[in-house]
């Protein structure tokens, strides 16, 4: 029955039923003790309570009880051992592998160059709202351009928020105000907001000037203002044309959301292998999610390209937790009750999962939240929490043209950006095909992890060059800012 089941690592003291396993039948030489759902671990040898249990080659917890050989193994009993400062030494940089420095002339997709020499996938007009109070005005004005692809990104921020809290918002949304995706973007203020709109408007100011800005206090006809400077951007934007880019100017973001054990198996390894691709062409990817990262420490903090890399990784790590223990908040909160369900029990299991969508490539930068990226030809990593629609909104603020989101479970959510859904399961991809844009199982099973990445990486660059992802076809576009402090 090798099929019924996965030894991932050869180290491993668990392994992963691949279908329901019934008690008493015999896998792997190993007597199952009692029934095992399918993608759920199962022990390989007996486990000594308080020993360490092994997945991924790497520590997901510690038993909470003697554990049989080819018992069960999940919530009642292991348990996470996170802890707050499970840091590698520091690695020896003078052998690590650098930024990758392509050779050549690298690979190109048709794109939208733009003045500030950014590249856009999309010519969208974005309406951008500073403070949650103009929500409905942005979402009625969007309406009146359906199938123009206009889009308004709605939130409830921008006001009554104190210290870097605001500031947090204000870069955020300058970030996404200037991203290479928008052909136009009109600003969309109340006028008496805490994210002055004067002020923001200097500070999302874009090479090729296409922003406007509306002041809805200060105006008496706001609808009929709001649709001449959307008509503006609009005959604007059909200036442009795409051109031949070279891969270096792409940057993908990185995100899982409502995993299963599947996905650690096939859906982000194999985002991982195309994360390779890309900085390998000396494009690049951000990942975010660092609540997910917990647990994975070792693993990130050994793909880090420099000294000065890996310590801002330990301060972005140590930022988190510390937001943890201010909330009184346990780091093994997490995984979600779908996660359990789905086989993954400890948040160091989820997140070893999790970080296999970094490839195995240098880790080159670190940057806050509502910063950009700076670097290609390998990964940064953003403070961003684990929830899906900050975490997207986040990715795109920061310059990510388009978005591979693993999933396990499924999910239609949507973001400012194109996002291409990857399920870790054929069971999925066939139940939800209006999601899902690509199903990894079968593409692994039938080509391997090298031809699948080839063609997922092909579907990228169609995605680049104007097809649209699933998400974007149901008109998905979903945004929100992540507010961690004080509401006034």
């Amino acid at each position: 029955m090798a099929e019924a089941f996965i030894k991932i690592n050869p180290s491993d003291n668990v392994a992963v039923a691949l279908q329901n396993l019934s008690a008493g039948v015999s896998v792997a030489g190993v007597l199952l003790v009692n029934d095992v759902p399918a993608l759920h671990k199962f022990a390989l040898s007996d486990i000594k309570k308080g020993e360490t249990i092994i997945k991924y080659g790497h520590a997901i917890g510690s038993a909470e009880k003697d554990i049989a050989k080819g018992e069960w193994v999940h919530m009642h009993n292991l348990k996470s051992a996170a802890q707050k400062d499970a840091f590698i030494s520091v690695p020896d940089f003078s052998v690590k592998t650098q930024a990758v420095n392509p050779k050549g002339n690298p690979p190109t997709f048709k794109g939208y160059l733009r003045a500030d020499g950014k590249v856009g996938v999309r010519n969208d007009i974005w309406i951008v709202p500073t403070v949650g109070c103009v929500n409905g005005f942005c979402r009625d004005l969007a309406a009146k351009f359906v199938g123009k692809d206009v889009f308004a990104f709605l939130h409830e921020a921008g006001c009554s928020q104190c210290g870097a809290d605001g500031e947090n918002t204000e870069k955020l949304l300058a970030g996404l105000v200037k991203h290479p995706n928008a052909g136009g973007v009109l600003i969309v203020s109340l006028g008496c907001e805490n994210n002055v709109p004067e002020k923001f408007f200097k500070l999302a100011k874009r090479q090729d000037g296409r922003v406007r800005l509306l002041v809805l206090q200060s105006s008496l006809q706001e609808m009929k203002e709001g649709v001449k400077l959307v008509k503006q951007l609009i005959a604007l934007r059909k200036k442009d044309k795409r051109q031949d880019i070279p891969i270096t100017k792409l940057t993908i973001g990185l995100k899982c959301g409502g995993s299963d054990a599947m996905s650690g198996l096939t859906a982000n390894p194999l985002a991982g292998k195309v994360c390779d691709k890309l900085a390998g062409a000396g494009g690049g990817a951000v990942m975010g999610e660092v609540p997910e990262m917990f647990g994975a420490e070792e693993v990130l903090g050994r793909q880090c390209s420099s000294k000065d890399v890996y310590e801002k990784f330990i301060r972005m790590m140590r930022f988190f937790k510390d937001y943890f223990d201010f909330y009184k908040a346990p780091y093994g909160e997490n995984p979600s009750p779908g996660n359990r369900e789905g086989g993954i029990t400890t948040i160091e299991e989820k997140s070893l999962g999790c970080v296999l969508k970094a490839g195995s490539g240098p880790v080159v930068d670190v940057i806050g939240y509502g910063k950009t990226v700076q670097k290609n030809g390998g990964v940064t990593l953003l403070y961003t929490p684990g929830n899906d629609i900050a975490s997207v909104s986040a990715l795109a603020a920061a310059g990510a043209q388009i978005i591979l989101f693993t999933t396990g479970r499924g999910t239609p959510l949507g973001s400012p950006v194109p996002v291409i859904k990857i399920a870790s399961n054929s069971r999925l991809a066939s139940a939800k095909p209006r999601w899902i844009d690509f199903d990894a199982e079968t593409a692994v099973k039938e080509s391997g992890f090298d031809a699948a990445a080839a063609e997922l990486l092909n579907l990228i660059f169609s995605v680049a060059e104007g097809k649209k992802t699933f998400s974007e076809q149901n008109g998905f576009h979903d945004f929100a800012i992540w507010k961690n402090g004080i509401t006034l």
